[in-house]
């Protein structure tokens, strides 16, 4: 069993909106730090944004004020809400869990299987 199922990308035009969820299972889903990673062609995988059980956020730059990651303790599911999106922002998505801020993004805790962003110009 997958630990963490992502959903919710696609093709959307420059301007539009996705929201990805991130379903967790298997795991006690409120011991975790979730964060939403992204890996353009090419690149590196970086990070978007993280969250605490406790809803303390972080973002990187270029998703502030655009992104908005949250989270449901009683659905064990994380989410990305983008809005404006851009034709740099396509890329895999990925959900990642880890036990601390210093652990995300590690391959001590877990990695969904990612979902496509394309974003037309």
């Amino acid at each position: 069993q997958v630990p963490l199922v992502e959903s919710g990308g696609g093709l959307v035009q420059a301007g539009g909106s996705l929201r990805l969820s991130c379903v967790a299972s298997g795991i006690t889903f409120t011991a975790y730090v979730f964060g939403w990673y992204r890996q353009a062609p090419g690149k590196q995988r970086e990070l978007v944004a993280g969250i605490t059980s406790g809803g303390s956020v972080r973002y990187v730059d270029f998703a502030e004020g655009r992104f908005t990651i949250s989270r449901s303790n009683l659905k064990n599911t994380a989410y990305l809400q983008m809005n404006n999106l851009k034709p740099e922002d396509t890329a895999v998505y990925y959900c990642n869990a880890g036990l601390s801020w210093s652990t995300l993004g590690t391959n001590s805790g877990y990695w969904g299987q990612g979902t496509q962003v394309t974003v037309s110009s």
